[in-house]
């Protein structure tokens, strides 16, 4: 039944009949490309997996074929006798100790399975004479027999009246008349069996392979870092905000030099045990071959990898830096009750020195307190050095106070335009100038560091307690772009963006109270302002400034007109409001005072009925977002359904920012109509059409579109429920009080892990730059081919908001394996010393190099003789001496 299993398979696979092929060229077996399929058969019980290795060939012409020798031999024999390809420096162990171009292996199927006994060896190897001979295949088959690791076969090959047997034997130490030439010529005669006298002479080639294995250490170029000298801003070569680079050990272990001979006859050669023709000087061919180190240590990729181990903590901030960081000694912790007294008792303390920032002061002092000094995880020189590396404006604060940190609202310069810079926006990291990005390199290097994840969640307490004390006391942030969160950066970029957002409107605000402390008393209120709000409208320069209307806004009475809007109402416009409503009808203008103008409108000069200027009124701006808000609002509008008053619920909530838009407008243009907000504010719903009036004059009539002329339509809606109110006496469309405080309890419960989630596409982002860089210096066309792929590949898995785990470190591995390449590089230029040639040899010397990191084995230009191989001469005899 084997047999039979055994032909079936042959069958199957064409391998019957005379295999047909040209004579092999040089060299084709390390070019050509190897496959191999394979099928599962059994003897008895016993499961064996029997695999067809073979060399692709083109296929060849067809007169080839015609003119078969009868008497050739086969094919496989042929290939036994050619000497072109001795010495494979990347093939099958078959391949190379035999030259075959194609075989078929029979082996256990399970890894631990081996064929131990002699009987049961002799048993497949008679059923495999059995199956060559029924079948007629002239391809070699072999049995691997003992355990795999010893790699011993056993085959044999049939061919017309012809047959070779494949035979190995395994010493434990080769006897001394086989070390040498004549010793080994003696056993392939005797094997030989040949029955001429006396013996042709034989052809041989031979290769004598030397190992390097003790490089010396003074060849490998790379320090380990100095750690203590980071304080100072640099660590042997690295900095805040670099990542470092480079291997820790030599990456490559061994060099081996073959020798060769290709093609000698016997008897031109001597050698035995007393003497030696073959001195590997005089070989005509030298090839060199690199073993490189199992995963030597890399120091950008243990970065990565200690970052990336942070994501799987699961400890939170307090955890890890005890619980009572923030709590009081023992003798101060009253309970709440006895804090709230003292804000209600009499007490000469002015309130606002009770202010959070206060309070968060003497938080940082008793942390101190607690940890004492040496606890801390962080000393404090290495803080200090970090937080001024991340907030460069604390630097420059002048006597009085904080008054420069207001200024150096750093970001602001116009972003570089080139790719590198433009990376972030695929990996959803953070652009490399950024706040974001420089924290992201800083938690790494303490990570390594300092203190690891305890040294992590020490920066990251510091770091909000700094985002506190801005928020409280308007100073901006630096090294954030201005504007909106951006939403191609991760979220935590896009959160201190949203802080910044809400400091920079408090802030107008707050300049805005002290900006116009006029004695007003409720009732005079819409006069004042009314003033007030013309000046704007008067200066040309405001038009550019459409978009900061509502910053440069001063808001006074802001926080009142929250409370007091239904009342200021009844007194401020109650009576006009009573009038507007009797004179709807016959659309008499309305003597209400205009408020907050911006500016006339350039293109609409009037409105339709009253026929006075169009003022384009101070907006409030919309509220900025972040994408978790935007996808938490989508989910609410999604859940509204799709019934009318859910539909009419999700209009309202969308129209919030129309409606305010709509008191603005009416407020800037008293007597104003639906029809004149429409062309200003969505101007392809006003439809005009010249038309020809009773005297035959043209005249250009205008009217809504058809959208808004359906009933109970939402624009008509809110038209008639705005009230003329100016933008700074409205509700705050975008409450930033309420914004950053859930900014910073955000940024407050963040665990290291989530931290690290957050910030490990800065940090790939941050190695991918690394990597190019270092890349540039050495210039290795393999590493260029692998950043594309894995910039491609990063901004696939990047995107999403939870990437998983083994795609991630699949990532990390592959910025390893590029370092470890470049790191063999540099080895390698140190120990042939390319720096130190002439230019055309150094020319050389660098192509010889870059094709050791590409290239299996590589052949030395002018064998012992050539610039490469008096380096390695110089090599070996180093060595020697040591």
């Amino acid at each position: 039944r084997f047999i039979s299993k055994v032909e079936e398979v042959l069958n199957d696979w064409k391998l019957i009949g005379i295999p047909s092929g040209k004579p092999l060229e040089k060299g084709v077996y390390t070019t050509g490309t190897w496959e191999e399929k394979s099928d599962e058969i059994s003897f008895a019980d016993f499961r064996f997996s029997i695999t067809h290795h073979y060399l692709v060939q083109e296929p060849g012409d067809k007169d080839g074929k015609e003119e078969l020798v009868e008497d050739a031999l086969p094919l496989p024999m042929q290939d036994l006798l050619c000497m072109n390809n001795d010495f494979p420096p990347r093939a099958h162990c078959l391949v190379r100790w035999y030259g075959l171009r194609e075989f078929v292996v029979i082996a256990p199927a399970a890894n631990n399975d081996a064929v131990l006994s002699e009987s049961k060896c002799n048993l497949l190897l008679s059923s495999i004479s059995i199956a060559l001979g029924n079948t007629g295949c002239q391809i070699p088959l072999f049995v691997q027999i003992h355990h795999k690791w010893r790699r011993m076969y056993v085959g044999e090959c049939q061919g017309p009246g012809v047959r070779t047997d494949f035979e190995m034997v395994h010493l434990r130490k080769v006897p001394n008349q086989y070390t040498h030439l004549s010793g080994l010529l003696d056993i392939f005669k005797s094997k030989i069996g040949c029955p001429l006298t006396p013996l042709p002479p034989v052809s041989m080639a031979i290769r004598l392979t030397y190992v390097l294995q003790d490089w010396q250490q003074y060849f490998w170029p790379q320090q380990p870092p100095d750690i203590d000298a980071l304080v100072g801003g640099e660590v042997g070569g690295l900095e805040f905000g670099k990542l470092p680079f480079g291997a820790c050990e030599d990456p490559i272990s061994e060099l081996h030099l073959a020798t060769t001979w290709p093609h000698l006859t016997e008897g031109i050669i001597v050698d035995n045990d007393v003497y030696s023709d073959l001195d590997p000087m005089q070989a005509p061919q030298w090839s060199v071959r690199v073993r490189k180190a199992d995963n030597p240590q890399c120091l950008l990729g243990d970065f990565l990898t200690e970052f990336f181990k942070l994501c799987r903590r699961k400890e939170s901030t307090d955890e890890i830096l005890g619980r009572s960081t923030f709590e009081e000694e023992g003798k101060e912790v009253g309970d709440i009750s006895h804090a709230l007294s003292k804000l209600t008792e009499p007490a000469p303390v002015p309130i606002h020195k009770l202010s959070v920032t206060n309070m968060v002061h003497s938080a940082k002092k008793k942390i101190r307190k607690h940890r004492g000094v040496d606890e801390s995880p962080l000393n404090n020189e290495v803080l200090n050095t970090i937080l001024l590396f991340l907030f460069p404006d604390a630097a420059d604060k002048l006597s009085d106070g904080f008054e420069s940190r207001t200024s150096t609202s750093a970001g602001n310069n116009p972003p570089p335009e080139n790719e590198d810079y433009n990376l972030f926006s695929q990996f959803k990291s953070a652009p490399s100038d950024s706040l974001t990005y420089k924290l992201a390199l800083c938690l790494c290097m303490i990570n390594f560091y300092h203190g690891g994840v305890k040294g992590v969640a020490h920066l990251w307490q510091e770091f909000v307690l700094e985002m506190r004390y801005r928020w409280e006391n308007n100073y901006l942030i630096p090294g954030l772009a201005n504007g909106p969160p951006d939403l191609r950066c991760c979220l935590l970029h896009q959160k201190l963006q949203m802080l910044n957002c809400c400091i920079e409107r408090k802030k107008a605000r707050d300049e805005g109270k002290r900006g116009s402390v006029l004695d007003r008393s409720p009732g005079s209120s819409s006069g004042d302002a009314g003033k007030g709000a013309d000046q704007p409208g008067d200066n040309p320069d405001k038009e550019k400034e459409v978009g900061k209307s509502w910053e440069s806004w001063s808001d006074s009475e802001e926080e009142f007109f929250e409370c007091l809007s239904d009342t200021e109402d009844l007194k401020g416009n109650g009576q006009d409001n009573g009038k507007k409503g009797a004179k709807e009808g016959n659309k008499e203008p309305v003597n209400l005072k205009p408020e907050g103008r911006l500016h006339p409108h350039g293109k609409l000069l009037m409105l339709l009925h009253p026929g006075e200027p169009l003022y384009i009124p101070i907006t409030q701006e919309p509220a900025p977002m972040t994408e978790d808000l935007l996808e938490e609002q989508s989910e609410v509008l999604a859940k509204l359904g799709t019934s009318a008053e859910g539909a009419h619920l999700r209009a309202r909530m969308q129209s919030a920012c129309l409606l305010s838009d709509m008191e603005s407008f009416k407020a800037a243009n008293p007597g104003c109509c639906l029809e004149d907000f429409v062309r200003w504010y969505s101007p392809r719903d006003y439809i005009e059409e010249e038309v020809v009036d009773e005297k035959g004059n043209i005249v250009i009539k205008g009217e809504l579109s058809a959208r808004m002329k359906i009933p109970s339509n939402m624009w008509v809606e809110a038209w008639e429920t705005a009230k003329p109110v100016p933008a700074r006496r409205q509700k705050r469309l975008f409450d930033d009080t309420r914004e950053a405080e859930k900014v910073l309890h955000y940024l407050a419960i963040q665990k290291p892990a989530d931290l690290a989630r957050h910030l490990l596409p800065c940090i790939i982002h941050a190695a991918v730059l690394k990597v190019k860089e270092e890349e540039a210096l050495e210039d290795i066309s393999s590493v260029k081919k692998m950043i594309k792929q894995i910039i491609s590949h990063s901004s696939k898995v990047l995107r999403f908001p939870s990437p998983e785990d083994k795609k991630l470190e699949e990532i990390i591995a592959q910025i390893m394996s590029m370092e470890a390449i470049i790191a063999r590089a540099r080895s390698l230029k140190a120990k042939f010393g390319v720096e130190k040639c002439e230019n055309e040899e150094e020319k050389d010397l660098q192509r010889f190099v870059n094709c050791l990191l590409e290239q299996p084995e590589v052949s030395v230009i002018g064998a012992g003789r050539g610039p490469a191989g008096s380096i390695i001469h110089k090599l070996f005899l180093n060595a020697q001496r040591v």
